[in-house]
């Protein structure tokens, strides 16, 4: 396995990454893998899991697949049980399983007078399951998981829960307002565990990326010819380094605040790996 940019030391641990089969899940399971840890890639698609762990293994490292609905907790609970069995308790659980959905999507960015009778979908024509579903993938995404497996680290020291929130969560983006507001919910319950979890000692902490290109968003960014979209424009003059970030530039930031020795005193941590955006006004 290549060496991790902190020489962060997970030998002997077991790390849980869900949402394991998406562009920045899969770099952090692989960054995990490389770092020594054992690491089980969770995902309702097995076979993109199942993809990266066999990249994993071919790298030196060990890993494998696991497919799972992170909101069936029956599920996540046998899920659970598997790998312990194949590697043992979980010591560090990346809660990475999220995303939107077109039915939690305005097709504007503003309202205007005659939206609501207009051939567009505006703010009044959200579907509600759509809303409903958005939340619960991203909220009960990652309360649930947290449930199944923190149970395997109480009473052990050394434990971490690194949760995936957003920008989004600081200032909430055009359009997609579930999607916000659950990233929001996601960074105030990783605080709310930080606390509860204090005296057990498992630190709990989240990473919020900017903007980052992947498959998910790739309709946002970019039209059918591979041109960006005038929404790529608007993000690419907000963010400073005037560029979306790469998944790789993400593994510092985790290996960070996984790192016992280096990050022994931080919890209820948000960080923003962002290129500047939240710190830029616009002028």
């Amino acid at each position: 396995m290549q060496e991790n940019v902190l020489n962060t030391d997970l030998n002997g641990k077991v790390a849980v990454v869900t949402g394991a089969g998406g562009v920045l899940c899969s770099a952090f399971a692989k960054t995990l893998a490389r770092a020594g840890a054992k690491v089980a890639l969770l995902d309702l698609n097995f076979e993109a899991a199942q993809k990266y762990a066999e990249e994993i293994i071919a790298e030196g490292g060990a890993a494998k697949a696991y497919k799972c609905n992170v909101l069936d907790k029956d599920i996540c609970q046998k899920v659970a049980e598997d790998v312990e069995t194949d590697f043992g308790k979980c010591d560090i659980l990346v809660n990475g399983a999220g995303g939107n959905n077109p039915r939690a999507t305005t097709d504007k960015e503003y309202f205007e007078i005659g939206d609501i009778d207009a051939e567009t979908k505006s703010f009044f024509d959200l579907d509600s399951d759509g809303v409903g579903f958005v939340f619960n993938l991203n909220f009960l995404g990652v309360l649930i998981p947290t449930q199944v497996f923190a149970k395997q680290m109480v009473g052990r020291a050394g434990c971490n829960i690194l949760n995936i929130s957003s920008m989004n969560a600081f200032t909430p983006l055009t359009k997609i307002p579930a999607y916000s507001g659950a990233k929001a919910a996601v960074s105030n319950f990783t605080q709310w565990l930080a606390v509860h979890f204090s005296k057990a000692d498992i630190r709990v902490n989240a990473i919020a990326p900017g903007f980052f290109s992947t498959k998910q968003n790739a309709s946002l960014l970019f039209n059918e010819d591979g041109s960006p979209t005038a929404r790529t424009g608007k993000i690419l003059a907000a963010t400073p380094m005037g560029r979306f970030g790469e998944a790789k530039e993400l593994e510092g930031s985790l290996l960070f605040l996984l790192n016992n020795e280096a990050a022994g005193f931080i919890t209820g941590v948000v960080l923003p790996v962002d290129g500047g955006f939240s710190a830029y006004s616009g002028v």
